[in-house]
């Protein structure tokens, strides 16, 4: 079904919002994939904060003209889903995700920060930790540390009152053994 005039400068407005918005931009070709598993891959997308559409490739185009993702207009041809997202890995993740799973899905071209990506760039970038991944590792790493100068001085003062000068070394040399 067409759309009429006002329809498309309609998804135009609501692609180049979400365009706006976005870190990144993966292109990819989905010939062939059954319906269930495109609604399974749009859950999936929603639930990580990844805007999934499928896109007449003159009106994508006319929704990243004008942005850092310009770049990404030679790269649309055919029948192809857009990825988008404010987390610049999110996009790359998810569809690179259902990739593996669903040989149809072929991942064509990305674009992040204004320049264009390759099929290896955007295998790479999906592989890449979130950042909510890369904070719960930092906070991991500084709570392991807190913790251990609490345990020292935990131990520090048990062996204080224990008056056993011994059982502070030991610990020390378990701890330093256990890093």
């Amino acid at each position: 079904m067409s759309l009429n005039l006002q329809e498309k400068q309609n998804v135009v407005a609501e692609v180049s919002a979400q365009v706006a918005q976005s870190q990144t931009i993966v292109l990819a070709e989905y010939r062939g994939i059954k319906v269930a598993d495109i609604t399974k891959l749009r859950a999936d997308a929603r639930n990580a904060g990844v805007y999934l559409h499928v896109l007449k490739n003159t009106l994508a185009r006319r929704a990243v003209q004008g942005t850092p993702f310009e770049s990404l207009a030679v790269s649309m041809v055919g029948p192809l889903v857009y990825s988008m997202s404010s987390d610049a890995v999110a996009a790359a993740k998810v569809v690179c995700d259902f990739a593996k799973t669903n040989n149809k899905m072929v991942v064509v071209a990305g674009s992040m920060a204004g320049s264009l990506m390759s099929v290896e760039q955007i295998g790479v970038l999906a592989a890449t930790p979130s950042r909510d991944e890369l904070i719960a590792t930092l906070m991991a790493t500084m709570n392991a540390m807190t913790a251990k100068f609490v345990r020292t001085l935990a131990a520090i003062r048990d062996a204080n009152s224990a008056g056993a000068e011994q059982a502070v070394a030991e610990i020390v040399v378990a701890e330093t053994a256990a890093e």
